[in-house]
């Protein structure tokens, strides 16, 4: 296994969790109260020092408990039953960490294989041999567990242009790829243009995501640079592009960056980096606009005791590593919470150890769960889904105990979700 660190902690929950857990339906559900302001967190891995403070989970209904949240129409009643369906079986992809889309393609997805490798997966055959669409295992280092190829990102604007985010042996680096004219459905390995690259203090929290917003900007998730605790204090610090979400303008370029500065962006007339859009984030896994709200949910995995779910807005300092979840991290007692945004979520280790974000369903094959926003947690594989009730807090539903390493989500063109599972299989959310 290469995307987390906590490999004991998950290696034995899994062994736990598969012969006791299948795909079937949990339906448990909860309503969380609002509790104090708190936040941080990250994405795929938790350095962690994950000495036996994960247990199973039980009925796996979250500890959870949620932040103050922005209001929204009132929610539905509960999302019912779901299921996983297989498109593909186990095997089939190499490590996949991601599942993308390019418009215009409504029977196609992009699958991400960490060691450096993108491949089509053809919903029209899926038990087609998946097709090679670019290979830079050349100039992708892996060797860490959360090291490689991490993300992938189509141009809405200019579908033929991919956007990846991989590591080196010491960097992270934003690049574009064209595609072959010739071959649309390959990109040309030779085309790389560096858009962007930053330097890696230590091989894990890496963050990886990077996706175009409603506004045609890219956005991109940097993890802290790694290290239990964030000992280099990136989270909070507005000059370095670690522990952020980045936003940037991909379609022109300003003086010597192969990209602008969009004017708004918080920092662009200084006081920081003026790529960064927030800040305060451990290890964001997983970010993703709602198709229908252009709300920003991003998942970030914990530290030591807590995993949460953020809705990250312009200029929002997001606590790392002033605090973890809803708790103070550094100080342990008596940190200050003014001017850090609250989690809209959080869970504890007794739940899970490392939080994989999702998407908010926007499909049609299961009309109950339209509005919800799914995520997971890689080390137990559970899956729950999360909807805003008006005037703060969320309604919590436990969806599916799967008995998969889940380390990323998609969607098609129709606004359906699938679920990435690191055995390589892939994975659509049906009705129960």
């Amino acid at each position: 296994m290469k995307i987390h660190s906590k490999l004991l902690t998950a290696a034995v929950l899994l062994i736990a969790l598969t012969s006791a857990c299948t795909s079937t339906p949990a339906g448990e559900s909860s309503e969380s109260a609002i509790a104090p302001s708190r936040p941080a967190a990250s994405g795929p891995s938790s350095q962690a020092t994950s000495s036996g403070s994960a247990s199973l989970p039980g009925s796996a209904s979250p500890s959870g408990s949620a932040g103050e949240s922005p209001s929204t129409a009132p929610a539905a009643g509960k999302p019912g039953p779901v299921r996983l369906e297989e498109i593909a079986p186990q095997g089939t992809y190499d490590r996949p960490v991601g599942l993308e889309r390019r418009s215009g393609e409504p029977d196609k997805l992009y699958v991400v294989e960490q060691a450096g490798k993108i491949r089509l997966l053809d919903l029209a055959d899926p038990e087609a041999k998946p097709a090679e669409v670019l290979d830079i295992t050349d100039r992708v280092q892996d060797d860490g567990n959360e090291q490689g190829l991490l993300g992938l990102a189509f141009d809405p604007a200019h579908p033929a242009d991919a956007y990846v985010n991989y590591t080196t042996e010491t960097h992270t680096v934003i690049s574009r790829f064209s595609a072959d004219p010739s071959a649309p459905d390959r990109l040309i390995p030779s085309s790389e243009q560096v858009i962007l690259t930053f330097e890696q203090p230590y091989s894990n929290h890496n963050g990886g995501q990077l996706a175009f917003g409603p506004d045609g900007m890219l956005y991109i998730a940097t993890g802290d640079g790694g290290g239990a605790g964030d000992p280099r204090g990136n989270g909070q610090n507005r000059k370095s592009l670690l522990g952020k979400i980045l936003r940037i303008d991909v379609s022109r370029q300003d003086g010597s960056r192969a990209y602008a500065i969009p004017a708004d962006n918080p920092f662009a007339g200084g006081d920081g980096a003026p790529e960064i859009y927030a800040y305060g984030l451990r290890n964001p896994w997983r970010f993703s606009f709602d198709s229908e709200t252009g709300r920003l949910w991003a998942a970030d995995v914990g530290q030591n005791e807590w995993e949460e779910i953020n809705l990250i807005e312009k200029g929002g300092n997001y606590g790392w590593n002033i605090r973890e979840g809803n708790e103070c991290y550094k100080p342990a007692k008596g940190c200050a919470s003014e001017g850090l945004q609250p989690p809209v979520y959080v869970y504890d280790h007794d739940a899970g150890v490392s939080v994989t974000g999702g998407y908010v369903y926007r499909g049609r094959l299961v009309p109950g769960l339209t509005g919800w926003y799914l995520f997971s947690d890689y080390a137990f594989g559970t899956v729950w889904a999360l909807r805003l009730k008006e005037g703060g807090g969320v309604l919590h539903e436990t969806l599916l105990q799967t008995g998969k390493q889940i380390t990323s989500f998609g969607t098609d063109e129709a606004g359906e979700i699938y679920v990435v599972a690191q055995d390589g299989g892939i994975f659509r959310i049906g009705k129960g």
